[in-house]
């Protein structure tokens, strides 16, 4: 192992979520990573913060964070779910393409791969009846008190689930675009659920395109929802304790002259 220091592993969350869904993974993640979820404007500390639906801005928004790390830092890795999932993505492209450092790898969770658009990929301006039946064919609203008309499910999820549906269309048009998509050059850890109905597990399969380096797929138990799960954590945090081990030793520190005060 090249040193004590844990994969810092940055996390980012579905469509018309916070990253409440990350509160239970530093502990099932285990020793290996140190988990920094990173919300995205307009929920949970960020709500009065304007929305963002293009990749410009989430690159804008996200890209500062991640890209000032040095080598003194130690390594990261990206970890999406669902939208996240294209989040992360995206991240990793933009950093390759303008030569900052690189994740050990970008792990995906129920995420569709770019050139395999899922059934909601226009569903960002479809009428409140037609969406809402959409997802409940695809298991991914949550009881009908919940959603009542006029509930807080109407007036404060909804509106950003569907800028997040804009944004995931915006990601997955760049992904597929030579100029701004492509293949990553980075290991890429893909995770899918038996009961998902929003994405089977067989539709994760394409991500083989989409990096030079290997890909490995694990099935989970659960839905579309299981990053709520312990499944997902302990999975995504022994990825991280193995790529500790296979990173080079990090260089000794450089000798220290002592100058003759003689």
């Amino acid at each position: 192992m090249p040193d004590g220091r844990p994969v810092t592993l940055y996390c980012f969350a579905h469509a018309g979520a916070g990253v409440s869904s990350f509160n239970r993974w530093p502990a099932p993640g285990g020793g290996g990573a140190e988990i920094v979820p990173l919300s995205l404007p307009g929920r949970e500390s960020r709500r009065r913060e304007a929305r963002i639906t293009t990749r410009d801005q989430l690159v804008a928004d996200l890209l500062h964070v991640i890209a000032p790390r040095g080598p003194d830092q130690g390594p990261f890795a990206l970890y999406g779910h669902s939208l996240g999932g294209l989040v992360a993505y995206t991240l990793a492209r933009v950093l390759a393409d303008t030569g900052l450092p690189q994740p050990v790898f970008v792990a995906l969770g129920a995420t569709p791969p770019p050139d395999d658009p899922p059934a909601l990929l226009h569903a960002a301006d479809a009428p409140t009846p037609e969406l809402l039946r959409l997802l409940a064919d695809l298991g991914a609203l949550p009881g009908p008190a919940a959603i009542a008309p006029g509930g807080v499910w109407h007036r404060a999820v909804l509106p950003v689930l569907r800028d997040d549906l804009r944004l995931a269309a915006a990601l997955r048009a760049a992904a597929v675009d030579p100029l701004t998509g492509g293949p990553l050059s980075v290991p890429l850890l893909v995770l899918g659920a038996t009961g998902d109905r929003a994405v089977r597990p067989a539709t994760l399969g394409g991500w083989q395109r989409w990096s030079t380096a290997p890909v490995v797929r694990r099935t989970v138990d659960g839905d579309h929802f299981f990053v709520r799960g312990h499944q997902a954590p302990k999975i995504v945090g022994r990825a991280c304790r193995v790529a500790r081990r296979l990173l080079p030793p990090a260089p000794p520190p450089a000798p220290t002259t002592v100058r003759n005060s003689r």
